[in-house]
Formats: C-alpha cells, sequence, structure tokens
C-alpha cells in the first residue's frame, strides 16, 4: 500500500517488485522461504502472548483458526471478538518493544488491520505488541538477557495497543489497489506462458 512515487502509476516500485516475484514462485511452483529466530518467536509463542493479553485485559481469548477470502484478498487474524479484530504481535526484545503507542502506530501493520477488518466486517481492529520471555533455543550465549528476559516486569507495562476504526475510503483505495496488483500478475503469468 505504499505511494508511488509517481501520480500517473497506482503502485509502487515495491509492491510491483512483490508481485512479479509472487508471479514468478508460482508460475515454477516455488516458494521463497524467509526464517529468522524472530520470525520464530512470534510465530511459535504467539499463544503465550495471547496469555499475556488475557492476564492484562481479564479475557479468555483463544486464537482464531479460520480464514477469510474475499476475492483476491485473503487472510486470517488472531482474535475475534464481537466487533473488534485482534492481531497480535510477539517483540523480540525489549529493544524492539515499540513501549510507546506513537511508535506502534509508525509500524505498517495498519492495512494489514484494515484488511481484517473488511474480510470479517468488523468495524474495529487492534494491533497489540506483547513483549514475553525469549526461549532459551532461540538465544544464544552472548545475547543479553537483560532485554529478553522480561516477566520481572509488570504485564500491562509489556504490552502496547493501537486502535484503528474502519474507514470506508481506506478501504476502497485498498480495494482498488488490489485490483490492479491482480491485473498485474495476470500481465506477469501471461509474459512467462508467452516467452
Amino acid at each position: 500500500m505504499t505511494n508511488p512515487r509517481s501520480k500517473t502509476e497506482v503502485l509502487s516500485e515495491t509492491a510491483k517488485s512483490y508481485i512479479k516475484q509472487l508471479a514468478k514462485e508460482h508460475y515454477f511452483l516455488y516458494k521463497t522461504t524467509i526464517e529468522t529466530k524472530q520470525m520464530r518467536k512470534g510465530i511459535d509463542f504467539e499463544y503465550q502472548s495471547i496469555e499475556l493479553l488475557n492476564t492484562v485485559m481479564l479475557t479468555n481469548f483463544k486464537k482464531n483458526e479460520t480464514r477469510e477470502t474475499r476475492g483476491h484478498l485473503t487472510g486470517e487474524c488472531d482474535i475475534i471478538t464481537g466487533d473488534t479484530i485482534i492481531d497480535i504481535k510477539t517483540s523480540w526484545s525489549l529493544e524492539t518493544f515499540p513501549a510507546f503507542e506513537e511508535d506502534a502506530e509508525d509500524r505498517g501493520y495498519e492495512w494489514q488491520l484494515r484488511g481484517y477488518m473488511h474480510l470479517y466486517d468488523k468495524p474495529k481492529a487492534q494491533l497489540i505488541y506483547c513483549m514475553i520471555d525469549t526461549p532459551n533455543e532461540l538465544l544464544n550465549e552472548w545475547d543479553n538477557l537483560s532485554i529478553h528476559r522480561v516477566s520481572h516486569i509488570e504485564p500491562e507495562k509489556r504490552i502496547t495497543m493501537v486502535r484503528y476504526e474502519r474507514d470506508e475510503d481506506l478501504e476502497a483505495l485498498m480495494i482498488e489497489r488490489l485490483h490492479h496488483a491482480s491485473e498485474l500478475y495476470a500481465q506477469y503469468i501471461n509474459q512467462l506462458n508467452n516467452k
């Protein structure tokens, strides 16, 4: 959703490059996999972050396992409540944890949440950063434990929340760009077919 440099363009160069890579992966039937220990923590220990959130909010949220698809848009949010989508981000360390709401707002996840609000037809969304202890298996002997061992910090201090309201104009922009992205993807596939 990054804005293009030129006003005559709809998609940014970054978006075009991503779409080209995706078309190539689908055409040649392979998948580029990027895995880091930071990503592993976020994926493998998401349930601990949800437990932290439940402790702070006095809730009993459960991980959503339902993926929604509308046209070319697909996604699976972490938690669904009555009128709100919640997405959890597990921070790698205290250095990367956005302790201030203004730092969390600059993270570029807003469009992901807007996509979820569209997919699940919910008027509100929350992006919640959680800081939990980093498991030993993800750490090396030289890692600074003071930024990874955080359970001694009050639970409410280890959560930062950003709220979003559904916005029809932004949603329309997202759908329009998705349409252009789908057209570009089809062009790339056509180029590969006719090579």
